[in-house]
């Protein structure tokens, strides 16, 4: 208590002096503009956070944009895929067990392309033209397939991708059954020549 006692007996000493006394003159613009000072640090320095957390908005939206974009082209080619892997057989099992007769009888006669290729009945020319040809035809049935995906119910769809593979059997046939002609004939003529 000491010290409470002192520094009351000092102020009463001075009581006169520390009544008299006034600020210097500026004094009360002095400290305002301190305290103006002050504020606008603390403004600033909030100001400064808000900033900061706009841009790592900002930086987080256009990354995510960017992934966005980039993977548009991705998405897009698995759309197509999934367009293209649609079959008759997403509509139901009957048009399922029809389209695996025409593809089964569709690969054995490309089989049996492949094999008089591989005897030498069909020239390069020929190869190519049949290539060409089933490069229509798998066009042809990516649309047909785009359009199922987009109506799978419609029987004109469904409908066109039934002649779409009896068309493809239908052509691929008929080369195959005039190449075991030609491929007969020679032999004839063979057997003919070693008589």
């Amino acid at each position: 208590m000491k010290e409470k006692d002192y520094i009351e007996e000092l102020i009463l000493k001075n009581r006169e002096e520390l009544n008299d006394n006034e600020p210097t003159e500026g004094h009360f613009e002095r400290f305002e503009n301190r305290l103006k000072l002050q504020d606008k640090k603390k403004k600033l320095s909030l100001n400064l956070v808000w900033k900061v957390a706009a841009a790592v908005i900002f930086v987080f939206l256009a990354g995510n944009q960017i992934a966005i974009y980039l993977s548009s082209p991705e998405n897009e080619n698995k759309t197509t895929n999934t367009a293209n892997s649609l079959s008759l057989a997403s509509v139901s099992p009957e048009y399922q067990e029809v389209e695996y007769y025409y593809t089964n009888a569709i690969d054995a006669g490309l089989t049996q392309w492949e094999s008089l290729s591989n005897e030498g009945f069909i020239s390069q020319e020929e190869q190519e033209m049949m290539q060409e040809e089933l490069a229509e035809f798998e066009q042809r049935l990516n649309n047909l397939r785009k359009d199922l995906a987009a109506n799978p119910n419609d029987e004109r769809v469904i409908n066109a991708m039934l002649e779409y593979y009896q068309a493809k059997l239908s052509v691929i046939n008929m080369i195959v059954n005039k190449l075991e002609e030609v491929k007969q004939q020679q032999k004839n003529t063979q057997h003919e020549i070693e008589i």
